[in-house]
């Protein structure tokens, strides 16, 4: 996801182009599959602000079943990014912040989308995704995935650890 920006950097502050984007993730690792959507690059001052919305499908595995299911998402994204080398001098230019390394224009004038992308997409992922909501999980005996199938295990089994107060559990009930 890399785009030539050394007309916009030429251009006028408040220039602006828009991108439409369609793209695949197929090399390893990946942190999304597929992205689509726009964006809109408008030159500032200092580089160029780039703004726009992106419906994102990532491949995620079910922090119950273990089974992998397809997530949806939207990501809004706006991030400035600043040249490496002055456009019209070829003069190498400081970083703007110590930490805006992945929000430069390299040396080609090229801007690159990948890993403010993946940053994003991070970012907005869920920090235990589930296939659904109502996930049943593995069986803790037999490990098998009690979506798609009941197993023959006894839930009451219990660790001998636990026993004494299993069986303290079973007179107070009666």
């Amino acid at each position: 996801m890399q785009y030539n920006v050394a007309q916009l950097l030429k251009g006028p502050i408040g220039g602006s182009s828009n991108y439409n984007i369609d793209y695949t993730f197929t090399e390893a690792p990946r942190i999304t599959d597929q992205v689509n959507g726009s964006v809109h690059m408008v030159r500032t001052h200092q580089g160029v602000l780039v703004y726009g919305e992106l419906d994102i499908r990532t491949t995620l595995t079910c922090g119950r079943c273990l089974g992998e299911f397809v997530w949806p998402s939207t990501l809004d994204i706006e991030e400035e990014f600043f040249p490496m080398v002055d456009l019209h001098t070829g003069r190498q230019l400081p970083p703007i912040t110590e930490d805006e390394g992945d929000q430069r224009i390299d040396f080609d004038h090229v801007l690159d989308l990948t890993e403010i992308l993946r940053q994003y997409a991070i970012a907005d992922m869920p920090m235990k995704p589930l296939c659904t909501a109502n996930c049943v999980g593995l069986c803790r005996v037999c490990g098998s995935n009690l979506n798609q199938r009941e197993c023959n295990c006894s839930d009451t089994e219990v660790d001998p650890r636990w026993g004494a107060l299993a069986d303290l559990l079973k007179s107070h009930k009666g």
